[in-house]
């Protein structure tokens, strides 16, 4: 068994996961608890994919862009934690009613990503919790401008340039990298926009950003 998941190796065939690079989803997952009510979600498979691949049951994850909950209610059915942070209070209350910690542990909270004061609450989790970190962190920002979430300055839906989402963005980069476990996972789901009658390639330019940030 895989130190990072509960899959059989032997019985690799009988996984039921698309290892490919490239994933053509068909119809969004339906069902339980999952719902399309609010506009920019990702869908389920996403989540529930990586999670399945980068931990193990019992295992911590932590979702910075919370949202929708959509990561949150993957976690309840696979049987992971989740530390879900998300700047829209009545989001934080919904997902508080979607996914109570009956089965699994969770902590929900209102706050900025990017923000040291966020990152000192997440550390003082993990430590109640007794654990060195997350074993996997999913990040699902917004696409910059292209759906405008909220009215707040802090929200990446209203930064003013994509060299403002990018730096913006990098903050919440550098807030998850702490508090990842030594040998943890960070997936990023961003998709390209258009501005000004032009195609901006944000996801590219995360990657970049990356590289040049962690020398990978």
């Amino acid at each position: 068994m895989p130190a990072h998941n509960d899959f059989d190796l032997e019985k690799w065939k009988e996984i039921d996961l698309n290892m490919d690079s490239l994933w053509v989803i068909g119809e969004r997952a339906k069902g339980g608890k999952r719902s399309n009510f609010y506009h920019g979600n990702f869908i389920p498979q996403i989540p529930n994919h990586f999670i399945q691949r980068y931990t193990k049951k019992g295992g911590w994850v932590y979702d910075p862009f919370l949202g929708s909950a959509t990561t949150a209610i993957e976690c309840e059915e696979l049987g992971r934690n989740i530390i879900g942070i998300d700047i829209q209070p009545s989001l934080i209350e919904r997902a508080k009613e979607l996914v109570p910690s009956d089965h699994i542990h969770t902590h929900f909270g209102v706050g900025d990503s990017s923000s040291p004061e966020t990152l000192r609450d997440i550390q003082k989790i993990l430590k109640h919790r007794d654990i060195d970190g997350v074993d996997l962190a999913i990040l699902h920002p917004p696409y910059f401008d292209i759906i405008r979430f909220s009215e707040k300055s802090e929200d990446l839906s209203n930064t003013k340039s994509v060299p403002h989402f990018l730096e913006s963005f990098g903050k919440v980069i550098d807030n998850t990298h702490k508090i990842l476990k030594k040998k943890g996972y960070m997936v990023i789901v961003v998709g390209d926009a258009y501005k000004n009658s032009e195609w901006v390639p944000l996801g590219f330019m995360c990657m970049v950003w990356l590289k040049k940030q962690y020398n990978f």
